[in-house]
């Protein structure tokens, strides 16, 4: 990353999300680094680092059971099924800024990705039910959405993944996004490039 010595002294908490299978050679990967080091020559970085690819807890019934108990009423099972959920949760609140890597899989988001949404998207916790509807809880948050793919075309009808990732963060108070697409690797040798020169383009 880039020197932020000279940097304004406000620390930027970020959160990065990655959830491609791939440890090597996977464009998101590459591309959330990128953005990171972009970000880091206009502000001090704390980065929070959590790879949904190592594997997350499903919901399960306990789980369900839990938070739909009362936090004071929960037993030790209770508590101990949601305590993942607790430090997923944890984290997104802290963070000022989210990164999360989409590959688009299937033309959706992969599964690793998709439990993990699962488990930050409470009520009470991220969102709230009102008399109107749900209501995001994480609100003044920025969110940038790092979606590749091989062959799906980012934002058309078939890319099931970036629609989905904006509503999630919209729906838990998040309508600050950004989207940096690299799609239709198999078609397009210079997608990731393109996605390159897009965020040397953002404002750091």
């Amino acid at each position: 990353m880039a020197d932020t010595s000279n940097n304004d002294s406000k620390v930027l908490k970020v959160l990065r999300v990655d959830s491609s299978a791939r440890a090597e050679n996977s464009t998101t990967r590459k591309l959330t680094e990128s953005l990171l080091a972009h970000l880091s020559e206009g502000h001090n970085l704390d980065v929070t680092l959590r790879d949904v690819a190592k594997g997350l807890p499903f919901v399960t019934p306990v789980w369900v059971g839990a938070i739909f108990t009362d936090p004071a009423e929960r037993d030790a099972a209770q508590a101990k099924s949601l305590a993942e959920s607790d430090a997923l949760i944890s984290e997104v609140q802290a963070a000022d800024v989210l990164v999360i890597g989409v590959p688009v899989y299937n033309f959706g988001v992969p599964a690793a990705l998709k439990a993990w949404i699962d488990m930050i998207a409470r009520a009470r916790e991220t969102f709230k039910y009102t008399e109107t509807g749900p209501v995001g809880l994480l609100t003044n948050k920025k969110a940038y959405l790092v979606v590749a793919s091989g062959g799906t075309e980012v934002g058309s009808a078939i890319d099931f993944a970036t629609p989905y990732m904006k509503h999630v963060m919209g729906f838990i108070g998040i309508t600050d996004v950004t989207v940096i697409s690299a799609g239709q690797q198999m078609m397009d040798e210079k997608a990731a490039e393109k996605a390159e020169k897009s965020i040397e383009a953002l404002a750091a």
